[in-house]
């Protein structure tokens, strides 16, 4: 365990306070080299699979167990009370380690930091511990068929009746909605007032009867997000995370913390994996030398360190309690930006090998292409980035909006 720096100071030691917390985290760095080195799991498992999902859960478990999983969250709801510094050590020694957690990125990355900001105690005693642990894997349901980039015109519904809530409607693009236990919906509750205003947020158990979850195909074959169909499917009143109709300032903080974890996932592997993959297929296609590959393999070099660094930042701020704010857009579309300049080398680089190919290595390499296309439309177009940017960072002129003030039931969104 972490030495108690209380405790030590109790006894009469005379070691000022910056060594005992220095020692501390030398001890955790051990703690985490530790764990990393005799942890073993099968790094070449597909975290697509299906069977990625039970390694994932046994890891996280054992991280759990070993003191490493919720580092800043608070103990009482099953994290480790500690600092932001202490979670920067984890991911300092893990970078480069492929931790095979992807099939809970969106349950820890979105869903636990919004519960931890607006759940009720009861939700956070549920839910909190068992999603730290890997036991309860939480989904996203935002995105419907007619409401993408703008989320506020969603059409699903919440309608109270007695102590209970029913839900009916649709959401789509809802990433690993078929691996998940439960979801965080954000649903219209009251239609008398402007789209922006009757929002609420809920939990929804996506098991419940009514629920129907059916996977998307992608370019790639295959399928990380799913068309969720709710028919009559009943929550109970402590469903609603944070106040009732308050659900689009709790939106807002659950997309601000999605774009926060785009760019982290972006850096996950290395500060410039990307870079250091392109520079040995340069090499291997006999163009290390080429002036023009050169300059732009150092380009890319250069934006991808700038971009995990500002991942580092964004998530000590996440860690330390600040919720993010508009500029978590920056770190967004850098990300899509960054994944612009790969997709592009990376298909200069194989030439027709690119999409033309007989062998495993180059499916993987067309898979790696077409992934970076999600970049730039997870968490937010890089159109409606440039907008968060322009309106809430550099103060320029809104965009005219000619529903803002009108009652949602009276928009033709709402007409059939």
């Amino acid at each position: 365990m972490i030495r108690d720096t209380a405790a030590v100071k109790a006894q009469g030691s005379n070691v000022p306070d910056s060594a005992l917390y220095s020692t501390d985290e030398e001890l955790f760095r051990e703690r985490c080299r530790s764990f990393l080195r005799a942890y073993p799991f099968d790094a070449t498992i597909d975290q697509d699979a299906p069977e990625a999902l039970g390694q994932c859960r046994a890891y996280q478990a054992a991280l759990f167990e070993a003191g490493l999983a919720g580092l800043t969250y608070p103990q009482e709801w099953g994290g480790q009370g500690l600092t932001s510094r202490y979670q920067q050590i984890w991911r300092e020694e893990s970078t480069g380690y492929p931790l095979p957690t992807r099939p809970i990125a969106i349950s820890h990355g979105m869903c636990l930091p919004v519960l931890n900001q607006f759940g009720t105690d009861e939700q956070k005693r549920t839910h909190m511990r068992c999603m730290i642990r890997g036991d309860d894997i939480f989904c996203q349901l935002f995105s419907e068929p007619n409401a993408g980039s703008d989320v506020a015109s969603l059409q699903t519904k919440a309608v109270r009746d007695g102590d209970e809530w029913v839900i009916i409607g649709q959401k789509v693009w809802t990433t690993r909605a078929h691996l998940a236990d439960h979801g965080l919906i954000v649903l219209r509750t009251d239609p008398t007032v402007p789209k922006h205003q009757g929002l609420s947020m809920f939990i929804v158990d996506m098991r419940a009867p009514g629920v129907e979850v059916r996977p998307l195909r992608q370019l790639t074959g295959r399928s990380r997000f799913s068309e969720v169909f709710f028919t009559d499917v009943r929550v109970p009143g402590g469903a609603v995370v944070g106040p009732l109709n308050d659900g689009w300032r709790v939106t807002t903080a659950m997309l601000m913390y999605e774009r926060v974890s785009v760019q982290q996932g972006a850096s996950s592997e290395g500060r410039h994996a990307r870079a250091d993959s392109l520079i040995a297929a340069a090499r291997a296609a006999g163009r290390g030398g080429d002036p023009v590959v050169r300059q732009r393999l150092a380009d890319l070099y250069i934006r991808e360190t700038l971009l995990a660094l500002g991942a580092e930042r964004a998530q000590t701020q996440v860690k330390a309690g600040l919720a993010p704010g508009p500029s978590g857009s920056v770190g967004k579309l850098a990300s899509a930006l960054v994944a612009a300049r790969y997709r592009d080398l990376l298909l200069d680089l194989h030439g027709p090998a690119s999409v033309a190919w007989v062998d495993g290595e180059g499916a993987e390499r067309a898979e790696r292409a077409l992934d970076t296309l999600m970049t730039s439309i997870a968490g937010g177009t890089n159109e409606i980035q440039r907008n968060i940017l322009g309106d809430r960072v550099l103060g320029l002129p809104r965009e005219p909006s000619v529903d803002r003030d009108v009652p949602f039931q009276d928009l033709l969104v709402n007409r059939g």
